[in-house]
């Protein structure tokens, strides 16, 4: 009877210990994030909520890993099944993602919005809070050269002719504005862009990105399931 190729085997090994390290490395980071009173006050809510994501995602890698690594050592039939069907829910919640995201894009776009309408609306608040967010705002303007959220200068409302540190909200350089980004309104120049451009183009540059790495990730989990399925048949077949 034919026996275990030791190339597939020790390949199979390999390939999962490096699984279960990321995995590894992946919890303990986002753990850390979790708990850290210094990281915890330089971060906001959402990004813990992703840190809880990513720690149900390293934990998941981790078991994954372990299982493939025992299995190809032990020669486990189990351990390689109960990898396999881990691995292939995985790859089916990566391509019902793809395809919902696929499906609701629009939807998508309008929540984008709909936040976007919500935050113009702070800019022109006058509580602490709101304060808060008009200056952090303003210096986004700032680096991104633009101004405003949908309708530009008009989401500032009263607020406009505020100044936050050394500058305006929207303004662009005094001594020499470029102009191909510049108009000037109420005494100064500004800059045209509305800074709802400037996001939504930062989303969709970032969900190509998110889409590469969930590509390449479905192709490694491919070779993962020929490769734990080929060695289960050849441990069935010893």
């Amino acid at each position: 009877m034919a026996g275990v190729s030791s190339c597939m085997k020790y390949s199979m090994f390999i390939f999962n210990f490096l699984f279960w390290v990321c995995g590894s490395v992946i919890l303990g980071v986002s753990i850390w994030i979790r708990v850290s009173k210094g990281a915890q006050q330089e971060i906001d809510s959402s990004l813990l909520a992703g840190a809880n994501v990513l720690i149900a995602v390293g934990s998941i890698i981790m078991v994954l890993g372990f299982l493939g690594c025992c299995g190809a050592i032990k020669e486990s039939q189990c351990m390689l099944l109960l990898f396999f069907i881990g691995l292939l829910l995985i790859l089916i919640l990566q391509v019902a993602g793809g395809i919902l995201g696929a499906v609701y894009k629009s939807q998508i776009e309008a929540s984008v919005n709909v936040t976007l309408q919500q935050s113009a609306i702070v800019l022109q608040g006058s509580t602490e809070e709101d304060k808060a967010f008009q200056e952090t705002f303003q210096q986004f303007e700032q680096m991104n050269q633009c101004c405003g959220l949908g309708s530009g200068p008009a989401d500032w409302g009263k607020n406009f002719n505020i100044a936050f540190g050394s500058s305006k909200p929207c303004a662009c350089e005094q001594n020499n504005p470029p102009k191909d980004n510049c108009v000037y309104f109420q005494s100064r120049y500004i800059y045209k862009t509305p800074c709802e451009h400037v996001i939504i183009k930062y989303l969709k540059d970032h969900l190509i990105i998110i889409m590469g790495i969930a590509f390449g990730l479905a192709v490694i989990e491919i070779f993962g399931l020929v490769f734990s399925m080929s060695l289960y048949c050849q441990i069935q077949r010893k």
